[in-house]
């Protein structure tokens, strides 16, 4: 199936997959640049990037069979094949985004945003009883079974 037919499906956790994609660019990214700052925004900018590298494994999983990762890391992210789990755990990744606005407002805010609308999207898949479904293009729908 190509982006356009599962973009099409209107099954939520398909978006809410690809706007995971787009929250690992921006932890990443936006990580980096505001470790550069003085205050307790560091803390929460290493934090973002930790996130930003966790949210790989959980939105691209193929990278668990071809990267060596722990037994226990791999169980950790297997736990996130349902809708709600990956709803809460996108949501408390938001939220302790959210609190670096406690220290300073910096574009971490955008990354909060993001995982937030991830968050709504697997919520609104769970809440509609959509199936989870990964993309193929990510390579969600022959190498997921595998791993599981």
């Amino acid at each position: 199936m190509s982006l356009a037919e599962e973009l099409k499906t209107r099954n939520f956790s398909i978006y809410g997959q690809w706007i995971g994609v787009l929250c690992i660019i921006l932890c990443i990214a936006l990580g980096i640049a505001n470790i550069f700052h003085t205050s307790l925004v560091i803390i929460f900018s290493i934090i973002c990037i930790v996130q930003g590298l966790v949210v790989v494994f959980v939105e691209i999983p193929f990278l668990l069979r071809i990267c060596p990762v722990t037994e226990r890391f791999s169980n950790f992210i297997r736990f996130f094949n349902q809708n709600w789990p990956r709803a809460a755990f996108y949501l408390g990744m938001a939220t302790i985004q959210y609190c670096s606005l406690i220290f300073m407002t910096t574009s971490l805010l955008v990354p909060a945003v993001f995982l937030t609308i991830t968050a709504m999207c697997y919520a609104l898949a769970a809440l509609k009883h959509q199936e989870f479904t990964g993309s193929s293009t990510l390579g969600g729908a022959g190498i997921a079974r595998q791993i599981l």
